[in-house]
Formats: structure tokens, C-alpha cells, sequence
């Protein structure tokens, strides 16, 4: 049954036999009194398994603080399917000056990691790009808001949720006083010039803070300026031989940008002042963002058994860009693809990786 948000008025899906909803935009819980006798949900274009999430507590909509980022596009979101599920955004800005030549493809790359070797259904995978002709999967400030929406709805223990982008990223000066650094992380989608960016404030809202007992959420970021754009409140600083300490980044106001109970490790790539390559120095094949193509190689040549390890093969993927690259399922599946150049020379950024709670890198298995 398709209903509206008691508290911020965002369209909601309500399951079949639930009596109430908690918004993933607000948080606030919309209660039914008989939900019983609701004729069936609407057909959609994404398979329907929803299921209430009862680890969120009710709340009544008075007590709840009305979220800022209530901007969902209209009509109602996507039903929830699977246990494992993804969103996979890869913004080119074509014909622009903005042009990206590898966002395309780290979105194909990253679909095909995900499906065959971490086993995620290609129904629970929504993937929004530029050449889409589904006007809803396209990359727009909009969709993408939808998307994230979708990917933390009803979510409970033991799913497990990605969330990659691909594009660019920018900073702007921090509104209310939660960055270190005075500026907020954003992501640029492809109308970013006319609808706005979508900054980590609105992101952490969406689908860090929703996270239950349980549920567990990668984020893999391909953009420039990305190091802390979920806002977790840790990172993991790593020097080149490996070393690592964990810096507290939570907002001297005392606000958590954590979760509520779940867990959140976002691999980024490169920090906060740094910009990040869309280049083919790396494939030496066809244009790729450096850090996608690093995080998949690296899992595809064994290197991914704990995040520690991960993070030590990216870095040295990116830092030596002149080792001759060899075999792989990803050398093979990379040149399905029309050879696109924008740069060849060296590529200087060091992804990222933050959390919710500090963690011993080597000795804590990855895995999505």
C-alpha cells in the first residue's frame, strides 16, 4: 500500500500485513490502523520482498526531529529484495566539461564483481547511469536520493549493502559545524549543476544512521575529495609501510554520524584534499577510475582477506602504475571495452578507509 510520510510527507511502500513504517529519510514511524484489508502494493519495476524493519523501536511521529534532507523525487520507492543488494552509480556528465571516460565502466566492473563473485542477486541491484534509457536510472541528484533510500529500506540482520559511486566529488564550506576541516565532502550527480551536489550531511542521514543490529554497509567511493563523504566518525590513517592509527573524527558538537547498531566501512578514494584519477595508466586498456580498478584487482588476485590488506594492495596498485599488469579476471573483462584515454602519466591519491568503530585492520576478514 503507497502512503506518505506522517512526519516529512516522502512516499513510503507499506509491506504486506505490516501496521507501520519507519521512514528512511526522517525516521519517523507512520502508523496504519489496519493494514490488513490494503488492496495490493502496485506493480513496480524492481521485485517486491519487503519486510517491516522490527529492530527500529516505533516512535510517534511528535517526537521525532524532522530530518532537513525530506527532498525525495515523487511517486513510491522501489520494494526491498534479498538479503544482499546494491546500488551501483557511475556519472559520466557527457558532453560536458565535465566528461568522465571511466565512470561506465567501473559501473559494468563493479556489477560483475558483485554478481559473480559475492554472489548478489542482479534483481536486488539497482545501477544508475547516462546511458540507462529508463529515465528513473539515471543518475540525477533525485534518483540517486531514491536509490540510497531503497538500499537501507526495512533492512535487517545479516543483509548486507553496497553502495558504489563513481563520478565526481567537490567540497563546500561546512553550515553547521561538524567537519574537522571546515568543509563538507559532497558527490556531483549529473544535473549537480542545476539541482546541487548531495553532501555528506544528507548521505550519512540516509543510509548510515538507519543501519540496525546486523546489518552491515560498504561504501566504495570513486571521486575526488571523498575520504570522509559518509561522515563516519573514524579513519584510518595509513602511512606507506602499513602502519595505521585511527583518528577520531566526530563533530566537536557531540553529534553522532554513526549508526544504530549496524556497521558502516566506506572505502574511499583518495583524502579529503586530494583528487582522484579517471585514467587508463592502470588497465593500460581502456579509462577506469584508479580506485575502482585497484579495489577490484586486488580482490581478484587474493589480496582482499582482511581490510588492512585491501587497503595495502590498492595503495601499491595506484603508487606503481609502470608494473605490467597480468591475467586476471579483471584484465579479461576489462577488455570487452572500446579503448577511451584522458590521461596516461603517473597517478598520485591514497584511498581511504573509514567506519563507525575502530577495528584491527589485519585480523578483521573482508567480505561483502
Amino acid at each position: 500500500m503507497s502512503l506518505n510520510c506522517s512526519n516529512c510527507s516522502s512516499p513510503l511502500q507499506l509491506p504486506p500485513g505490516a501496521n507501520s513504517i519507519c521512514c528512511a529519510i526522517c525516521h519517523a514511524t507512520t502508523l496504519v490502523a489496519d493494514s490488513r484489508s490494503a488492496p495490493p502494493p502496485p506493480a513496480l519495476s524492481y521485485s517486491s520482498s519487503g519486510q517491516e524493519d522490527h529492530d527500529h523501536p516505533p516512535h510517534h511521529p511528535s517526537q521525532v526531529v524532522p530530518s532537513p534532507y525530506n527532498h525525495a523525487p515523487p511517486g513510491p520507492p522501489p520494494a526491498v529484495h534479498g538479503t544482499k543488494r546494491a546500488v551501483i552509480c557511475g556519472v559520466s556528465y557527457k558532453n560536458t566539461k565535465n566528461e568522465l571516460k571511466g565512470s561506465f565502466n567501473d559501473v559494468v566492473c563493479m556489477k560483475y564483481l558483485l554478481v559473480n563473485r559475492f554472489n548478489f542477486p542482479e534483481s536486488s541491484i539497482i545501477v544508475l547511469t547516462e546511458e540507462e534509457t529508463d529515465p528513473s536510472r539515471r543518475p540525477t541528484k533525485s534518483n540517486m536520493r531514491l536509490a540510497l533510500s531503497w538500499l537501507v529500506q526495512g533492512c535487517q540482520p545479516g543483509d548486507s549493502l553496497v553502495f558504489h559511486f563513481s563520478g565526481h566529488g567537490s567540497q563546500q564550506k561546512d553550515q553547521n559545524g561538524d567537519e574537522l576541516d571546515g568543509y563538507d565532502e559532497t558527490l556531483c550527480p549529473t544535473d549537480f549543476e542545476t539541482q546541487g551536489m548531495i553532501v555528506d550531511d544528507e548521505i550519512n542521514e540516509i543510509i548510515v544512521k538507519p543501519l540496525s543490529h546486523g546489518v552491515k554497509l560498504h561504501a566504495i567511493i570513486d571521486a575526488c575529495h571523498s575520504g570522509t563523504v559518509l561522515d563516519l566518525p573514524f579513519l584510518c590513517r595509513m602511512d606507506r609501510s602499513g602502519e595505521y592509527v585511527w583518528e577520531d573524527h566526530r563533530p566537536r558538537s557531540g553529534e553522532w554520524k554513526g549508526t544504530s547498531g549496524g556497521e558502516a566501512i566506506s572505502f574511499s578514494s583518495c583524502d579529503d584534499d586530494q583528487t582522484s584519477a579517471d585514467t587508463s595508466a592502470l588497465s593500460k586498456i581502456t579509462s577506469t577510475g584508479a580506485m575502482t580498478y585497484s579495489f577490484i584487482l586486488a580482490i581478484e588476485r587474493g589480496h582482499a582477506t582482511t581490510y588492512g590488506s585491501l587497503l595495502n594492495a590498492m595503495r601499491s596498485t595506484i603508487s606503481d602504475t609502470t608494473t605490467e599488469l597480468r591475467g586476471g579476471v579483471i584484465t579479461s573483462l576489462i577488455s570487452m571495452f572500446l579503448t577511451g584515454r584522458t590521461f596516461s602519466g603517473e597517478v598520485t591519491q591514497e584511498p581511504q578507509l573509514t567506519a563507525t568503530e575502530p577495528f584491527d585492520v589485519y585480523s578483521k576478514p573482508f567480505s561483502l
